[in-house]
């Protein structure tokens, strides 16, 4: 057990043990204020971790990718227009057409993310 799970658990001990010692009248005041305890050690202990996982530390960790945001935008932006692009590709040539079509969208994107790639500084390559 770990000494986050031991503080609260000495936290619910304290918790019952308050209980008995004044009555069910508090028990609304008293599980509130447990609640509080462990909600502040849940919030510590994810800070503790995003803070880890930055530094490339932890389960978490992985490397930082500023790119997120535009890596999800251009996929979406790719899908979507995947499909007048297949449609328009089967309609004119049929199974060939499509298939070109879906051939270019894959291109476009392993050249953007290929793009992307060389442009981080920590790239291996």
């Amino acid at each position: 057990m770990d000494a986050h799970a031991q503080e609260l658990k000495k936290e619910l001990d304290a918790t019952l043990k308050a209980r008995r010692d004044l009555g069910p009248e508090y028990e609304a005041a008293l599980v509130d204020s447990f609640v509080e305890k462990v909600d502040t050690q849940v919030r510590r202990r994810l800070a503790e971790e995003r803070l880890a996982a930055a530094r490339g530390e932890g389960p978490y960790a992985g490397p930082v990718d500023g790119n997120f945001g535009e890596r999800f935008g251009f996929a979406i932006i790719t899908l979507v227009l995947a499909v007048p692009l297949s449609a328009i590709g089967a309609a004119q040539t049929g199974f060939k057409g499509m298939v070109v079509a879906w051939a270019g969208i894959v291109g476009v994107n392993f050249i953007h993310a290929a793009r992307l790639r060389s442009a981080r500084p920590d790239s291996l390559d």
